[in-house]
């Protein structure tokens, strides 16, 4: 009987093997230029950046007790998914850290247990983000996006027709060229909403313990609700606005451009007004809060 060589052993084993601590990661895959990549990694960071190939490459290097780093699929559809061993699953296994290039006009997916997202540079493509414990950045020009975290911040600055962003406990901060519907929500943490030369067609802005401020133009016929249980409200808007504008707080002081306040009798204020032709709805309610309507 020939006897199996050496070599041949040794690779049988480090394919049997988990991943060593720090194994690098270099691979590549075609990817159609509006191709979808969906991307998982349970612990440690994700880096995605876009560049003008058809082509996705990632590297970085993979945690101590990481099975494998699966890339599989199609130039439609490709996933990379970071695989940890059974009834483990990145319990014990340490971070492993993913930089990814993906054509700049692809679709993304991206998942992480705990993990930071760091994406820079896509566009026209859709935008999808779900972060369990980490925190998420984002720059870029995605037809559409949807955020969430249940535990960390948001900072995104995206170029978009419509967005969806919330998180659990942690800030959102939210800039760019917006101009079709945006959410925003945050169960603990502010929100910080600044649109640039563009109108809203819809914004709707909600905490549950954290203030609002938001910078705006509003669409002809466009509408504005925001509501916070505790914290304050600022809506900065063009002194040009056509709205109607209804704002009433609980227990806390209203203030409005152009506006005199009455107290009514017992907790509270209201007050009700119309800027220009009044096309537009903007609604402000705050139960424990101040709230501002400002035109500037």
């Amino acid at each position: 009987m020939r006897a199996i060589p050496t070599s041949l052993l040794y690779l049988s084993l480090l394919v049997a093997l988990p991943a060593l601590a720090g194994t690098p990661i270099n691979e590549s895959r075609p990817l159609d230029a509006r191709g979808r990549i969906e991307i998982s990694n349970v612990k440690g960071r994700i880096q995605v950046r876009a560049w003008d190939k058809p082509q996705v490459k990632v590297t970085g290097t993979l945690g101590d007790g990481v099975e494998r780093l699966r890339v599989e699929g199609d130039e439609e559809n490709l996933s990379v998914v970071v695989e940890y061993p059974q009834n483990n699953w990145g319990g014990k296994a340490g971070p492993t850290d993913l930089q990814l290039m993906v054509p700049l006009r692809a679709e993304l997916d991206i998942s992480s247990v705990a993990a930071d997202v760091d994406v820079e540079g896509v566009a026209s493509g859709e935008l999808s983000i779900d972060a369990v414990s980490g925190s998420v950045k984002a720059v870029g020009a995605p037809r559409s996006a949807d955020v969430n975290s249940v535990s960390g911040s948001l900072d995104l600055v995206l170029n978009s027709a419509d967005v969806e962003a919330q998180t659990v406990s942690g800030d959102l901060k939210l800039r760019g060229r917006l101009n079709g519907e945006v959410s925003a929500e945050t169960v603990s943490g502010g929100i910080e909403l600044v649109v640039n030369n563009e109108r809203l067609r819809e914004l709707t802005a909600n905490t549950v313990s954290g203030s609002i401020r938001v910078t705006t133009g509003l669409a002809q016929r466009g509408e504005i609700q925001m509501e916070t249980v505790s914290g304050d409200v600022l809506l900065i808007l063009p002194k040009d606005l056509s709205a109607q504008v209804r704002g009433e707080t609980f227990s806390g002081d209203l203030r409005a451009t152009g506006v005199t306040i009455e107290k009514r009798r017992g907790p509270g204020a209201s007050f009700q007004t119309r800027y220009g032709s009044g096309e537009g709805d903007i609604r402000i309610e705050t139960f424990s809060g101040n709230a501002e309507v400002r035109l500037q």
